[in-house]
């Protein structure tokens, strides 16, 4: 059995190897091809990723290192417990990948179980659900920018985060018998842990100066990495596309199937990074319909590169990154059914012939535009924490009155 497995790693090494080799080759044969990718990588990531990222990175590690999550998370487990089965701290990612977008909800569910915030079985169970794209990108680059009609952000968004909420209600029941302890919480355990975690936050004697320190340090390191892969996934998709080899299946692919080569191409595209996949299915010939449903797979499953990135989080930790990826195939699967469902009930007469390209991801940088989008992006942080503060403490005043009426 020992020999089989190490048989097989061997043959996945020696793929590997090659497709390395392959690469390489690509760049030295075409180098002008691969400093233009390199360029338009480092353009989406500097004018787009860095300061829609930066603000939630930095400030969610201040709050979990002040141990403001762990209050969160004990005023909030009546709410998470009964419907997903994980304790209160499972909000934050959740709220904040809704919010910002890939990759923050998985890296958030990795820092938490790296601080021993949840369990294990908790960490799997939230990685499964955490992960979404945000609603900046799904309505306004894709529905606006791409597609040129606000109104078929309608039939990404709601498909997308109602999938997300169902994986949520599905891995509940992963490792059941593992349930969290407390599964039916008293008042008196309600108001112990509370008490427990203000007490442990009150006597953490942390410096403020290292704290922000460490926090700016640990989000440029994943900003940085994150930069890296997407300067790499763009490469590797010019490469790849500017082999004959490749040019002469997608030939091959056109003839036989009943799609534009363009279309194929962006589904191919698509599925190593979601962007530039999206932006060539949107610019295709194809019916409205069958754009919307790629398009939501693609948005859902997330592509190679964000992939890339959630399992450089996970790996550091004990969770389970094939699970992951499972959920994510499930999440693209189920926003298409979706979106099918909902364009059929409200778009069905719904005709969409042309298209606009408002939303430049390699325009030059512009200090303005990119101050812009970092005090938006600051603005849902801070609504965002605020929001989740109110439901908080509405949580807990609603069980200080059921205890009272009891």
């Amino acid at each position: 059995m020992n020999f089989r497995l190490g048989h097989k790693k061997y043959y996945i090494n020696i793929f590997f190897l090659l497709l390395l080799l392959g690469l390489l080759f690509g760049i030295i044969s075409n180098p002008s091809l691969s400093l233009q990718s390199a360029s338009q990588g480092i353009l989406v990531w500097f004018n787009i990723i860095l300061p829609s990222l930066l603000p939630f990175f930095i400030i969610s590690e201040m709050l979990i290192g002040l141990g403001f999550i762990d209050i969160l998370g004990k005023l909030l487990k009546p709410i998470m417990l009964p419907i997903f089965n994980t304790s209160g701290e499972g909000i934050f990612p959740l709220s904040m990948s809704i919010l910002s977008g890939y990759p923050v909800g998985t890296k958030l569910t990795s820092r938490l179980r790296e601080k021993k915030l949840i369990s294990r079985e908790e960490g799997n169970r939230l990685l499964c659900f955490t992960s979404s794209s945000g609603p900046i990108f799904m309505i306004g680059a894709l529905a606006v920018g791409m597609l040129g009609d606000s109104r078929l952000g309608t039939l990404i968004i709601i498909p997308h985060y109602i999938s997300m909420l169902i994986l949520g209600l599905i891995f509940r029941f992963y490792k059941y018998k593992k349930r969290i302890n407390n599964q039916n919480i008293t008042p008196r355990e309600y108001y112990r842990d509370i008490n427990n975690s203000i007490i442990s936050w009150i006597n953490t004697k942390k410096s403020i100066s290292s704290l922000i320190a460490n926090s700016i340090k640990e989000s440029m390191d994943a900003l940085l990495l994150i930069g890296g892969i997407v300067i790499f996934y763009s490469v590797v998709i010019e490469i790849l596309f500017n082999i004959n080899t490749v040019s002469k299946l997608l030939n091959i692919l056109d003839a036989i199937l009943p799609v534009e080569k363009e279309f194929i191409k962006g589904i191919i595209v698509g599925l190593f990074e979601m962007t530039m996949g999206c932006k060539i299915i949107a610019h295709s010939n194809a019916p409205i319909l069958n754009k919307l449903l790629i398009i939501n797979f693609i948005v859902g499953w997330g592509g190679l590169s964000v992939h890339s990135q959630a399992l450089h989080f996970i790996n550091r930790t004990d969770l389970n990154g094939k699970l992951f990826m499972i959920s994510k195939i499930l999440h693209g699967l189920f926003s298409s059914i979706l979106s099918y469902i909902f364009y059929i009930a409200i778009y069905k007469n719904y005709v969409h012939t042309t298209y606009s390209n408002n939303v430049d991801f390699i325009s030059p940088y512009n200090f303005l535009d990119w101050f812009s989008v970092l005090i938006n992006s600051s603005k849902l942080l801070i609504l965002n924490i605020l929001y989740i503060s109110i439901i908080s403490i509405i949580t807990f005043l609603f069980i200080c009155l059921m205890k009272k009426t009891n």
